[in-house]
């Protein structure tokens, strides 16, 4: 399949020297633009596009503003497409095997941009997500197909989505991981990080599934997931 990644859709206008100091770096952009697109409700344009200024004392002309805009949206249609299909379009160099430091494994600085990107953006639509599961649970009682039981899924969303950002925080942030546990406890992530970055993609794939059961209970969620059939 030679269809293009959103990183790649983007990556040649990101990483433009009249952008380089307003924005930040491709992946971290890219992580950004997914979790917009997998949030239950999408924000506006003016509202999440901001969120990816850097820099404050940085100006752009209009027309770079215009073409800033068309690239990221079209990161963002892309994104959309992919989650329609049921893929995660995360970067494969992302996770392409694992860095050393010391005695201690680490995600590549690429992933770790991600999902800071991701997080960053997550944090900012938590009260859209908030939103999303009371109006869930609301309907879920007489829904035809409720958060707890669609396509056989009886974990708890709750515990769905805890772990999705347990694990992309520790990712995103290993050193934190690591200063947060005891010696023997480092060890043991250390050596089971090759193996959580293989189930990644599953979580990634989760965390958009539970947006989508989210976005059913809203009003007008007509461009954000189709319904399964």
């Amino acid at each position: 399949m030679n269809e293009s990644l959103p990183i790649e859709i983007i990556k040649p206008v990101i990483e433009q020297d009249s952008f380089r100091s307003v924005l930040p770096c491709v992946e971290k952009v890219d992580g950004m633009i997914f979790a917009v697109a997998a949030c239950p409700e999408i924000p506006m344009p003016e509202q999440w596009m901001p969120w990816l200024i850097q820099s404050g004392s940085s100006r752009l002309v209009d027309s770079d503003v215009d073409i800033l805009a068309d690239t990221l949206m079209n990161g963002l249609r892309s994104h959309l497409d992919y989650m329609r299909q049921g893929r995660i379009a995360l970067p494969p160099y992302c996770v392409d095997g694992v860095e050393s430091k010391g005695d201690t494994k680490r995600p590549s600085y690429a992933l770790s941009q991600w999902l800071t990107g991701l997080l960053f953006v997550h944090k900012n639509v938590e009260s859209v997500w908030q939103n999303a599961w009371q109006q869930a649970e609301k309907k879920e009682s007489n829904a035809e197909t409720g958060l707890s039981d669609k396509k056989g899924i009886s974990e708890p969303p709750e515990a769905r989505l805890t772990r999705c950002l347990k694990m992309f925080s520790t990712l995103a942030n290993i050193e934190l991981a690591y200063q947060q546990r005891r010696a023997d406890q480092v060890a043991q992530l250390s050596e089971n990080l090759p193996l959580l970055m293989q189930q990644l993609p599953a979580l990634l794939k989760d965390y958009t599934n539970l947006a989508g059961d989210l976005a059913c209970a809203l009003p007008n969620q007509f461009e954000t997931f189709s319904k399964s059939t």
